[in-house]
């Protein structure tokens, strides 16, 4: 097998204070390192793991990410808790429950991408 898990996923967004708060005061993540690239940008961060790779700016001419429809993340701590907190931010989202007893909760961060949250079965 040559996949092991989520290194990481690279977005563009026109609204930093916005992504940073989604990613950050939201679900947890906290802003660190990021080597000298050639355009702006955060490394948000899951642990010791730069998860998320942020760029500032708007794209030019965005490229096909062909069928890409949307990032998962391993649920951690109480699902209810996350669309409570989600609700209160005003985030559209869903839950459900799938086979195996996960449960699944799905929104949209503030540049348009889909996001997933896997929980364990309760």
């Amino acid at each position: 097998m040559f996949v092991r898990g989520l290194d990481h996923f690279n977005i563009w967004s026109t609204d930093l204070p916005s992504t940073r708060h989604f990613y950050c005061d939201i679900l947890g993540l906290r802003e660190g390192p990021r080597p000298p690239l050639t355009y702006d940008g955060i490394w948000l961060y899951c642990g010791e793991m730069p998860l998320v790779h942020v760029n500032v700016g708007q794209v030019d001419s965005p490229s096909s990410t062909g069928a890409f429809d949307h990032v998962a993340f391993q649920g951690n701590g109480d699902p209810h808790a996350l669309t409570e907190r989600l609700s209160e931010e005003g985030i559209d989202h869903s839950s459900r429950v799938v086979s195996g007893g996960v449960r699944q909760v799905f929104c949209v961060d503030p540049n348009g991408v889909k996001v997933e949250f896997n929980f364990p079965p309760e």
